[in-house]
């Protein structure tokens, strides 16, 4: 299956996107997260393309072949979901099924709660829907403090989240200084000792940036989730664009939090959600974290795999079963019609 590279630019943004599939069938949007790039999804487009569905990935504002502008507010959520207005204009298309991983995930959330006339149903990969929003305070109050006791780790999980805020320019730098070693250090497959122990996340303010110094250990490549080619994909964009725009969409919490509110609080549409059982910071299948999205999701599946973060890559095939059953018995009159 052919997977061709095209774009879409506007008078405030250019996205670039990959698709796959017949134009004419019914369309799939698959937003990534960070530090990740449309390639992410390399294993998925083409079985769901091949299936006769549309699949468009795009790289997300800050990434890739997509514009990267100046100035954290620009990665607001509420910009970013122009972004993905304008791409399906510009695909003609009245809605989407959208599928979104990490950051990508409130992305595709936001699509749904502000644009319910765009959007069929929603799938997830490990970031479930927050009704407040994909903000520090949300996902702090969910935390888990049998695992995480407040006295020692008052932001739980979370606590990346408030290194960006208060040391953006370290953790921009500490990522740049070899972005090799970023990518290997990143991009690591899930293991089960990971949901029996703190994340390293927890302390990453208390420990004075990610790798506990000033660059990326230097260690192997994770050939469970990348290869060396793919690797490469991954430092050749991020080395160009830098950091400053990925980790921005950290730093806008004041302003995402108030886009959230004044979107819906509940979803009716199809929900699918996919567990990682041993993703180590979005941990779903224990703990509270989940559970908003249970309360305003009435028609929800959910599935867990036995993987890490980085689902559509360490267990491709996991969720390219879990996407086809989904839609084909709960979103059947978006299934492709025989050809």
């Amino acid at each position: 299956m052919q997977i061709q590279q095209r774009s879409v630019r506007t008078e405030r943004h250019t996205t670039a996107y990959l698709q796959t599939g017949p134009d004419d069938g019914p369309l799939l949007i698959f937003c990534h997260g960070w530090p990740e790039l449309s390639h992410s999804w390399r294993h998925v487009l083409p079985v769901l393309g091949g299936l006769g569905f549309r699949c468009v990935a795009p790289d997300m504002r800050g990434y890739g072949e997509s514009s990267v502008p100046e100035g954290t507010a620009a990665y607001a959520q509420e910009e970013i979901v122009a972004d993905m207005i304008e791409l399906i204009d510009h695909l003609n298309a009245e809605r989407a099924v959208w599928v979104g991983h990490d950051w990508g995930s409130p992305v595709v959330w936001n699509v749904a709660a502000h644009h319910p006339d765009r959007a069929r149903a929603v799938a997830s990969l490990v970031v479930p829907f927050q009704p407040g929003g994909f903000c520090k305070q949300t996902l702090i109050d969910l935390v888990d403090r049998e695992r995480y006791p407040e006295a020692e780790y008052p932001a739980g999980q979370w606590d990346y989240f408030l290194f960006y805020e208060e040391s953006f320019a370290q953790a921009q730098r500490d990522f740049e200084r070899d972005v090799d070693a970023t990518v290997r250090a990143v991009f690591r497959h899930g293991k089960p000792a990971h949901i029996n122990r703190p994340s390293l996340n927890a302390s990453t303010r208390r420990d004075g940036g990610f790798f506990r110094g000033p660059v990326a250990p230097d260690l192997p490549l994770d050939t469970a989730v990348l290869t060396e080619e793919e690797k490469e994909v991954y430092v050749a964009a991020l080395s160009r664009n830098g950091f400053a725009g990925p980790d921005a969409w950290y730093v806008n919490d004041a302003a995402n939090a108030e886009y959230s509110r004044r979107g819906a609080q509940r979803l009716d549409l199809p929900v699918l959600f996919l567990h990682g059982r041993y993703d180590s910071v979005c941990q779903t299948v224990t703990g509270a974290l989940a559970d908003p999205m249970r309360e305003a999701c009435p028609d929800l599946t959910e599935q867990v795999i036995d993987c890490g973060h980085w689902m559509a890559q360490e267990k491709p095939t996991a969720v390219n079963a879990y996407l086809a059953r989904w839609l084909a018995t709960r979103v059947a009159d978006w299934w492709p019609r025989p050809r």
